[in-house]
């Protein structure tokens, strides 16, 4: 019996982005996606507004719009073997079980990406960088309720709108806001239907693979390391943003096999997905940063594949809403 590739992969794209990633909390481009190609259209001068205008006629001002094309980027998962891969095709748990492993690497990996995108890279105005100001604790200050409002008000000044504004807290972060209040961290990581109450206007999430910060010196401004690139800095960083101001875009899932290797004595698969993630304008994004001045000025990065972190991913780390079960007493 041949291989049917159309089960597999509509088993993979089941629930993708399940409720509590953070991915479902941006603007979705999907539709602007061709060939894995998304097409962005950059329009023009936003027109000025006259008041109390006596000047006629009033001014013709021709927008001239330019399509960008952004090619996605692609995630490649490692190769299963799979034994009896027609018996798995008729039994949804063998199956689920062989896609849970595919289907958790690339989350992770997509949602990694994403995170690194949304991240600023470098402080600004409509880009702000917090600071965490609570007590130094293994080298670094543990964040404090008192810098997600530091963070809102830099966001306001910003005229970010107030709607839909999220919070990707580090895990070590969401320990430091237990441990200096744990009632109220409870209080604002409840979720009401389907949705996170917000603290200081934002939803809150969890993730664990967040980028990283560092800076030259002490009085040296704090500047994103690239994507895949790892150093000795241990700078915990959580990330803001706003829904409107980011975006994703899905491409295709593809499925790749041998069916029936001679030497594994089964079928082995594969997948591929095609997906881009990045702020809209660089505008209403922004990150909460405790970094380790310990090993900060000493930092020598090294480089390391992007799938070090994300294949050691299991359930329990895909991005999330934080559940008030979690933070039982």
């Amino acid at each position: 019996m041949a291989l049917n590739k159309q089960i597999w992969v509509s088993q993979l794209k089941e629930n993708f982005y399940p409720e509590r990633n953070f991915l479902t909390k941006v603007t979705d481009f999907t539709s602007d996606v061709d060939a894995n190609t998304l097409h962005i259209a950059s329009s023009g001068i936003d027109p000025k507004v006259l008041i109390n205008n006596n000047t006629y006629p009033i001014n013709i001002v021709e927008r001239e719009d330019q399509d960008n094309q952004i090619p996605l980027d692609v995630f490649d998962t490692e190769n299963t073997v799979v034994r009896h891969v027609e018996e798995a095709e008729y039994n949804y748990g063998k199956l689920e079980s062989v896609i849970r492993q595919h289907r958790s690497t690339l989350q992770t990996s997509t949602a990694q990406k994403a995170i690194h995108a949304f991240a600023p890279l470098n402080d600004s105005d409509d880009t702000p960088l917090v600071e965490a100001s609570g007590e130094v604790i293994n080298g670094r200050k543990r964040i404090r309720f008192a810098d997600i409002l530091n963070l809102k008000e830099k966001f306001d000044n910003a005229l970010v709108p107030l709607e839909e504004r999220y919070l990707v807290l580090h895990p070590t972060h969401v320990t430091d806001l237990m441990l200096e209040d744990l009632q109220l961290f409870k209080d604002l990581t409840e979720i009401r239907e389907g949705e996170p109450i917000k603290f200081a206007g934002f939803g809150t999430f969890q993730f664990p693979y967040m980028p990283k910060y560092t800076r030259t010196g002490p009085d040296a401004p704090l500047t994103k390391a690239d994507f895949g690139i790892e150093s000795k800095n241990e700078s915990i960083v959580s990330v803001a943003f706003q829904k409107s101001e980011v975006m994703k875009a899905d491409g295709t899932i593809d499925m790749f096999a041998r069916i029936d290797d001679p030497e594994e004595r089964g079928t082995i698969v594969g997948f591929q997905k095609r997906f881009i993630a990045m702020p809209i304008r660089n505008k209403g994004i922004g990150a909460i940063i405790s970094v380790d001045e310990s090993t900060n000025a000493s930092a020598s990065p090294k480089t390391r594949t992007v799938s070090e972190s994300p294949t050691q991913a299991t359930d329990t780390y895909q991005s999330r809403n934080i559940s008030e079960n979690e933070l039982e007493e």
